[in-house]
């Protein structure tokens, strides 16, 4: 998508900022502290953030959070579309067992993320014990606890701060007008197999 696709939830400027100003920067500084560690890139981002304890990191922290946030930004960036793609199959059903609906399970989630402070993620994710629903301060991931992050949306102010100024709830709530699931859905099926 384009993006002033997602008008009018999410306006032009603020998704051209998001990819262009915050996005990159996470990205542009993981590289540059991974060359300055000598790091060959041989790993995926997925694999490099399972397995970052087994290097020898200078500045280990400050990779750890530009890691978080290319991999954060990644997914988010894919859990919006200009038309809703909603929950299906296996992922539809775990849901509707779990939370009674998918309605129900979007209100919950919109729970959880309201009970966030200071910034961060909500994740639907993937845990040993089934679905959950969990917040993440600034760019911690489910990935670094070998959890699979399906779907995210992004609850830092950047995100929504021009659109909807301090009124979270309603970004929360618009974000499922442009909500795609395609990622989770297809993860979750591969999981499941």
């Amino acid at each position: 998508y384009l993006y002033q696709d997602l008008e009018p939830y999410i306006d032009t400027h603020t998704m051209g900022l998001h990819y262009n100003k915050h996005a990159k920067k996470y990205l542009n500084t993981l590289n540059q502290l991974l060359l300055e560690n000598n790091f060959d890139f041989s790993l995926s981002l997925v694999e490099l953030a399972q397995n970052i304890d087994l290097y020898s990191w200078n500045n280990k922290d400050e990779i750890i959070f530009n890691l978080g946030g290319v991999i954060n930004h990644n997914l988010y960036f894919h859990c919006m579309n200009k038309k809703k793609i909603e929950v299906t199959g296996e992922l539809k059903n775990d849901l509707i067992k779990k939370y009674g609906s998918i309605d129900e399970f979007i209100k919950e989630f919109i729970t959880v993320s309201m009970r966030l402070k200071g910034s961060g993620y909500t994740f639907l994710e993937l845990t040993p014990s089934g679905l959950e629903i969990t917040n993440y301060k600034n760019q911690d991931s489910p990935i670094f606890s070998l959890n699979v992050p399906l779907f995210t949306i992004d609850l830092w102010e950047h995100a929504y701060y021009i659109n909807y100024n301090y009124d979270k709830r309603k970004y929360l709530e618009n974000f499922f007008e442009i909500a795609d699931f395609s990622v989770a859905n297809h993860l979750y099926e591969r999981i499941k197999r």
